[in-house]
């Protein structure tokens, strides 16, 4: 194969690689124009919730609530464990046990809030809640259970809340009633926040990759956006989800019944054993309830999802929670037009986890499908290569014609066309094939990229360097998280050596000089590839192998066949 072509496709997928990282990013994010300011946090000057029920309202008499002993429930899982406290039912801890523990939830800052209800003047607060039952095990034998709770805010409105866990999903549903227990009747807004900080604590180290949240996605009208949670604004908006999401991991909060909005702000809290205040942020459900009278209740149901973002997890929810997950677009961004990698990237992911069912093994699973597709793309890859070994042959009388015809560049361009014609030779038949593949592998890179499932997923793993090692004392060995660069950088070193081979490979076409600044590209790769996933660096080094061996299978065809010269024009 001709050093440019080979050359070309390698730069367009560097390329690629490198505008994934720098320069692609979520679809931007236009403020709605029906913007309303959030109510505030505990403590924080109280804005009244809008509606029809606030005119002319007057606030009822307190009603004393009976007394709550503040208690924890424990509800355990096979997928995760989880406490809730009687604050509101605010969840104080969320473990996944998901190749490790992985604490999604830490209260009080990291975590659901609980169930709110405020009053025209007042701030949204928790409710006070008993628990029943105060443990609850989910196994493949129960493998539904149930959460109550009960209390009152003090103005006559009783809050009964389930929670309805299952052992399959991390979905859980939450029905919530809410019914006037006072002489008069009465409105209140309900609240349903999640917050996270917006800045994660510099004292404190994340347990795993993507425990904090970096981005707010939400679904208004069926139309998915995402947002840094450095760049939202107070709003609220009619729509069906809101979450706050890392790479790998999500919390969303999805409502089932109509009358919810979704809502996000910003604030500052103060946390216990902290200087300052935190700066956070908070999304939530909220709705205004209608004016209930005496004895009247509302009904509602909401749930929500916490855990990682496996696509096929994410899509049986059915409210297109999968659509958080951001594929990106192909050669631009999807939201300027780019071909949707999502076409592409969801069969390639679907297709590693059917072969790592039989494998056992993520990184064979990669290996395979990289043999998989080179198999598949064998044909173009021949067709390629014959294509650039007759334009090597064509390449002497190429540069004589430069040489004869270098002041008219018109005549030297007919000429050289009538070359490849009498040869049959088509100049783009060895550059098209490549290019073809190039959403392929680019569908590849992201589907490694994005797939949650290549986290803490080991290839070889065996031991860890010694202590006294520099900078790598206590590291893993060899690569024992797909998900995460190779910590001795063997596996990128072994990555430059073969690509530096492949180009030694190649038949020297065009301007030596040109050819020997090429050899510095394995170098620049080789750098550009030491914190890079080590599933990604795995697959292109095998890809690299492979194409070495294919470039030795078509050089000894090459060598049995009979050399056909190739034909000189003659002029008169």
């Amino acid at each position: 194969m001709e050093k440019r072509a080979i050359l070309a496709a390698v730069l367009m997928a560097g390329l690629l690689i490198l505008y994934q990282f720098l320069f692609t990013k979520p679809e931007p994010t236009q403020p709605p124009d029906n913007r309303a300011k959030e109510a505030p946090v505990a403590g924080a000057p109280a804005t009244p919730p809008t509606g029809a029920h606030q005119e002319g309202a007057t606030l009822p008499p307190a009603k004393a609530a009976a007394l709550v002993p503040d208690r924890t429930a424990m509800v355990a899982t096979p997928l995760y464990r989880a406490e809730f406290g009687s604050n509101g039912g605010a969840i104080k801890a969320w473990e996944l046990d998901y190749r490790g523990q992985k604490p999604l939830a830490v209260g009080p800052t990291l975590a659901f809030q609980g169930i709110e209800v405020g009053r025209p003047g007042m701030a949204t607060r928790p409710v006070p809640l008993s628990i029943t039952p105060e443990q609850l095990k989910l196994t493949k034998d129960a493998p539904t259970g149930d959460l109550t709770m009960v209390g009152e805010d003090g103005f006559g409105l009783q809050i009964s809340e389930t929670l309805v866990f299952h052992a399959d999903t991390y979905v859980v549903d939450q029905l919530i009633k809410i019914q006037n227990k006072h002489a008069v009747s009465q409105s209140a807004e309900v609240l349903l926040p999640w917050t996270a900080p917006l800045t994660w604590p510099k004292d404190q180290i994340e347990k795993f990759q993507g425990q904090h949240p970096i981005r707010v996605a939400r679904d208004v009208a069926g139309s998915v956006t995402r947002e840094d949670i450095h760049k939202i604004v107070d709003r609220r908006e009619q729509g069906r989800w809101i979450a706050l999401e890392s790479e790998w991991y999500l919390t969303a909060l999805i409502a089932e019944t109509g009358g919810w909005q979704l809502s996000e702000q910003k604030f500052s809290e103060s946390v216990p054993g902290e200087e300052k205040p935190v700066e956070a942020v908070r999304v939530a459900l909220r709705t205004t309830l209608p004016a209930l009278a005496p004895g009247q209740s509302w009904e509602g149901k909401v749930a929500f999802y916490v855990g990682p973002k496996e696509y096929n997890r994410l899509k049986s929810v059915g409210v297109g929670l999968e659509k958080a997950i951001y594929f990106g677009g192909f050669p631009i961004p999807q939201a300027y037009g780019g071909l949707p990698m999502e076409w592409l990237a969801v069969p390639i992911m679907a297709v590693m986890k059917i072969i790592r069912g039989y494998t056992g093994n993520y990184g064979v699973a990669i290996i395979v499908l990289t043999i998989i597709t080179k198999v598949l793309f064998f044909p173009l890859t021949i067709k390629s290569m014959t294509s650039m070994r007759a334009m090597q042959a064509l390449q002497p009388q190429i540069n004589a014609m430069r040489s004869k015809y270098k002041s008219d560049p018109q005549r030297l361009q007919r000429e050289t066309m009538e070359l490849y014609r009498a040869n049959k030779v088509n100049p783009l038949g060895g550059c098209l094939p490549m290019v073809v593949q190039i959403p392929i592998f680019y569908a590849l890179y992201v589907a490694l990229s994005v797939s949650v499932e290549m986290q803490n997923a080991p290839f070889i793993c065996f031991g860890r360097l010694p202590a006294w090692v520099p900078a790598l004392g206590g590291q893993e060995l060899w690569i024992c998280d797909l998900a995460q660069h190779d910590p001795t950088y063997i596996l990128p070193i072994l990555m430059g050596i073969s690509m530096f081979v492949q180009q030694r490979m190649q038949p020297v076409m065009g301007d030596p000089r040109q050819a020997k600044m090429m050899l510095f590209m394995p170098v620049l790769f080789t750098f550009m590839f030491l914190n890079l996933p080590s599933g990604l660096v795995l697959y292109w080094t095998l890809s690299n192998l492979l194409q070495i061996a294919q470039q030795k299978y078509m050089e000894r065809r090459g060598a049995r066949a009979s050399k056909v010269p190739p034909r000189v024009l003659k002029k008169a």
